[in-house]
């Protein structure tokens, strides 16, 4: 007998600190009417001093594993997204192991930027269906504002911090029915932070850089090819998706893509506004705020998908 993968639970967390558009502009050349009108962000949460990615990380994953009805110890893979690791190494994932009391399970982190959490689900439900997990955690948390220049009105009003977790059981009946992941490292320069330590150096600004109209475009044309993709992969039309759950990076991107699947915006799941890019959390925490709220009912097909940095994107079609 085939074995499959579903979402059993999910789970989010915001930090208590809220930055509004207003509160930029007695920080950086901005205003609340620049910020909307081009990206659809309102507001962003960010960490306070002495809050962790693994903070956050564990707050979401608490709460994704208490809506799937189960305990810490039922956990056997942890797979965490994030791309603001607390630490060099341990992973976060590990960090996130000894918080929860789980002991010997497979633990890591993947980085992909804003396509992490797309990516981390896709492996979670690769060691499911062969038979090596069968409940596993799966983590998008990020601590972006702790790598943004706050002097930069390009990328400082874009981004926000937050969780988002779901746990993905072993299933008889395909629950994720496909997953499509690509990267292509020609474009790295258009969106990166330049700094790192392998070199044996800490030159360079520990910043993020972005060329955001370069990455605008190649973001609408990528993602619209990934939704061809997903539904040819699964001989789907376009009317058969009942809701789309795309990483929050800005309404335009987003409208976009609803366009190209002719859905309609009712039908898309929009979160950017409330809580800012969070990269790999966006997709998590979009997921859990629509199933919470009722929108989002067991047997609906999702289709979700994401672009980043690297350049990262790739979708996840599920069926809820």
């Amino acid at each position: 007998m085939s074995v499959y993968s579903r979402i059993l639970g999910t789970g989010g967390f915001l930090p208590a600190r809220v930055l509004t558009n207003k509160d930029l502009e007695q920080i950086v050349d901005t205003s609340d009417e620049w910020i909307r009108e081009r990206t659809g962000i309102r507001q962003r949460h960010i960490v306070g001093d002495g809050e962790s990615c693994c903070d956050l990380a564990e707050m979401a994953a608490r709460r994704a594993i208490e809506s799937a009805g189960l305990v810490p110890t039922d956990i056997d893979l942890i797979v965490v997204a994030t791309t603001t690791p607390d630490q060099i190494f341990p992973s976060t994932a590990c960090l996130l192991q000894q918080r929860l009391d789980i002991h010997g399970c497979p633990a890591f982190d993947v980085q992909a930027v804003c396509t992490g959490f797309v990516y981390a689900l896709a492996i979670a439900d690769k060691f499911i269906r062969a038979g090596t997990s069968r409940c596993a955690l799966v983590v998008g948390a990020e601590t972006l504002s702790r790598i943004l220049n706050w002097q930069d009105r390009g990328t400082c009003v874009l981004f926000g911090d937050g969780a988002g977790a779901v746990v993905v059981g072993a299933a008889e009946e395909p629950g994720i029915l496909s997953t499509h992941l690509h990267a292509d490292g020609a474009y790295k320069d258009l969106l990166q932070v330049p700094r790192g330590i392998g070199s044996g150096t800490c030159d360079g600004d520990p910043y993020m850089e972005m060329r955001g109209n370069e990455v605008f475009k190649v973001a609408v044309t990528t993602l619209g090819r990934i939704v061809d993709e997903t539904l040819e992969a699964n001989g789907l039309e376009k009317s058969d998706i009942d809701w789309l759950i795309p990483h929050q990076a800005n309404t335009r991107i987003i409208q976009a893509t609803a366009r190209k699947l002719h859905l309609p915006m009712e039908q898309v799941v929009v979160t950017v506004g409330e809580h800012g890019n969070t990269s790999a959390a966006s997709i998590p925490l979009a997921l859990d705020t629509a199933i919470r709220d009722g929108r989002i009912r067991r047997g609906q097909t999702l289709l979700m998908e994401a672009f980043g940095g690297g350049f990262t994107w790739g979708s996840v079609l599920a069926r809820y």
